[in-house]
C-alpha cells in the first residue's frame, strides 16, 4: 500500500473507531480516488484499505453507490459506503 493509501486506510479506521465507541448503529463514508484512467477496467487504489480499515473497527458494509466527477487534477470517482455494526 503506498503512503498516501496507507494515510487514507487509518484515517478512515480512526473515524470508524470513533463512531463505534459513540455508540453509532451506522457509518456512512465517503471514499474518493483520484484516477485518470476511470474508463480502464481495474483495481481502484486505496478503496480496499479504507474499506478493510473500517470493518476491522468493527463494522460491515452494508450498501455502496458510486458516482463520478472531473475536477482540476483529473476524473474523480467517490464511493458512498454504508456500514452497519458487524
Amino acid at each position: 500500500m503506498g503512503f498516501i493509501n496507507n494515510v487514507k486506510g487509518l484515517s478512515a479506521g480512526k473515524e470508524a473507531a470513533d463512531a463505534y465507541a459513540n455508540g453509532d448503529t451506522v457509518f456512512v463514508f465517503k471514499a474518493i480516488e483520484a484516477n485518470f484512467k476511470s474508463l480502464a477496467t481495474g483495481p481502484m487504489p486505496g478503496m480496499a484499505e479504507q474499506i478493510q480499515s473500517i470493518e476491522a473497527a468493527g463494522w460491515r458494509l452494508d450498501q455502496m453507490t458510486a458516482a463520478e466527477g472531473k475536477a482540476l487534477g483529473g476524473e474523480r470517482i467517490a464511493l458512498v459506503l454504508l456500514f452497519r455494526r458487524a
